[in-house]
């Protein structure tokens, strides 16, 4: 059984041995493993050539996406449209992972930052 590609889920393909997420095919992408230490948040941000999936590896995470706030567990799948506002915390005491998968051009220059904690 194959399910649809699309950004906002990733291509799962069963198999007789199991199965397999695919999160991109022949696109220009970026993949960065995003680790959030205890008691820490990114900027609050949004980006104008790219949109980003995160797959929450070790959480929970405090997720805000366009004014909506969830906390995000292990396994879930967050898509970030280009142009979104967003964040990322970790309200608990052990650090935290994210697998981000970037579409489109990527630039750090490329983050516009509405609210920092760093001053940046």
């Amino acid at each position: 059984m194959t399910e649809m590609i699309s950004r906002t889920t990733p291509f799962r393909s069963l198999r007789p041995w199991g199965d397999f997420e695919q999160f991109t095919l022949n696109e220009r992408t970026t993949v960065k493993v995003i680790t959030v230490e205890p008691g820490a948040r990114l900027s609050k941000q949004r980006h104008d050539h790219r949109g980003e999936f995160w797959k929450v590896l070790d959480g929970p995470m405090q997720i805000e996406v366009d004014g909506e706030s969830w906390m995000a567990q292990s396994g879930d799948d967050i898509w970030v449209p280009q142009g979104a506002t967003h964040r990322m915390s970790n309200p608990t005491s052990e650090p935290a992972r994210i697998l981000e998968i970037a579409y489109g051009h990527f630039d750090e220059l490329d983050i516009e930052r509405l609210e920092d904690d760093y001053s940046r």
